[in-house]
C-alpha cells in the first residue's frame, strides 16, 4: 500500500491537496538526481523502492522515479493517470535522434486532462499544464507551452525571452513495461549520460533553479528566467555542495571520483 501521508509530509503537505498543490510542492521539494547510475547501480522502479528512496531516505531521483512516485500519489488520491514516453530535444545535435528516455504523465482532475511532469532535470514545470497544444503559461517567471509538430506534441520552455524545445512525445500512453525497458537502458547502458556523467538539480517556488553537472565541464548553474550564472567546480567540492545546496547529505568521493554514500550513511540503492 502506498503511504500517502509520508509522501505528503515529504513535500510539505497534508490532508487532501489538489493536483496543482501536489505538483508544485513535489517539483520544489524533491531534487532531481541520478547519483546511482553514475556509480554503477541500476534504478529500481518498484513502488516500495521508490517510496523508500525518495520519501523515507529523502533522496532525489530522475524522471522515471519522480513521475512514477507522483503517479502513485495521485492514484492514492483517486485520480486517473497514464504514462507517456518523450524524446529529449534539449541539447540535441541536428540529425541526432535520441531514444524516448523521458517520462511524463497525463492526469484526469476536475473534469479535465493535465500534462504533469515533476522529473525533467533541465527545469521541470512547476504546475500541471492543460493537456495538448495550447496557449502559453507563465509559472514562477518561466514560460511553458505545448505545440504540435506533425504527429507529435512538443513541450517548449521560455528562458531569457527565447523559446526552445524541451521534449517531444506521441499522444498515446504506454504500459509500464516500456518504461521499465528504457529505464534499464538509461540507468545501465555505457553510453547513457546518466552512467557516464553527473546531473543534480532542484528548484524553488520563486522560480530559482540550481544545477550541478559535468556535461560539458563540471559547473554549478544558478538560473532564473532572466539570468544564468555558471561557476566552475572541482570534484572535491561536490559532497559539501550536495549537502548544503541540494539537500542531499551523506555522499563522499570514491577514489575513482564518483559520488558514493559515505561510510556509515544509509545506502538507498
Amino acid at each position: 500500500m502506498f503511504d500517502l501521508d509520508s509522501y505528503l509530509a515529504r513535500i510539505g503537505l497534508g490532508g487532501h491537496p489538489t493536483l496543482d498543490e501536489i505538483h508544485r510542492a513535489h517539483s520544489t521539494s524533491i531534487p532531481f538526481e541520478a547519483l546511482d547510475p553514475q556509480r554503477g547501480v541500476a534504478i529500481s522502479l518498484d513502488e516500495p523502492d521508490l517510496q523508500r528512496k525518495l520519501v523515507g531516505d529523502r533522496r532525489g531521483g530522475y524522471c522515471f522515479e519522480q513521475n512514477l512516485l507522483l503517479k502513485a500519489a495521485l492514484e492514492a488520491l483517486g485520480l486517473r493517470t497514464e504514462l507517456y514516453l518523450a524524446r529529449v530535444l534539449t541539447g540535441a545535435q541536428p540529425g541526432v535522434v535520441r531514444p524516448r528516455s523521458h517520462l511524463l504523465l497525463k492526469a484526469e482532475a476536475d473534469g479535465a486532462s493535465w500534462h504533469c511532469d515533476v522529473g525533467f532535470g533541465g527545469g521541470t514545470p512547476f504546475e500541471p499544464l492543460p493537456w495538448g497544444p495550447g496557449e502559453e503559461h507563465t509559472q514562477a517567471g518561466w514560460g511553458y507551452r505545448v505545440a504540435q509538430l506533425e504527429h507529435e506534441y512538443v513541450l517548449q520552455s521560455c528562458e531569457n525571452g527565447a523559446w526552445s524545445d524541451a521534449y517531444s512525445f506521441l499522444p498515446f500512453p504506454v504500459p509500464k513495461a516500456d518504461v521499465e525497458a528504457i529505464n534499464w537502458f538509461t540507468s545501465t547502458h555505457p553510453s547513457s549520460l546518466f552512467v557516464t556523467g553527473l546531473l543534480v538539480s532542484r528548484q524553488w517556488e520563486d522560480g530559482r533553479r540550481l544545477a550541478v553537472s559535468d556535461w560539458g565541464g563540471l559547473a554549478l548553474l544558478e538560473r532564473t528566467a532572466e539570468h544564468t550564472t555558471r561557476t566552475g567546480l572541482t570534484r572535491s567540492e561536490l559532497p559539501q555542495l550536495l549537502a548544503e545546496r541540494f539537500g542531499l547529505p551523506g555522499f563522499e568521493l570514491a577514489p575513482d571520483g564518483h559520488l558514493v554514500p559515505a561510510a556509515g550513511a544509509q545506502d538507498a540503492s
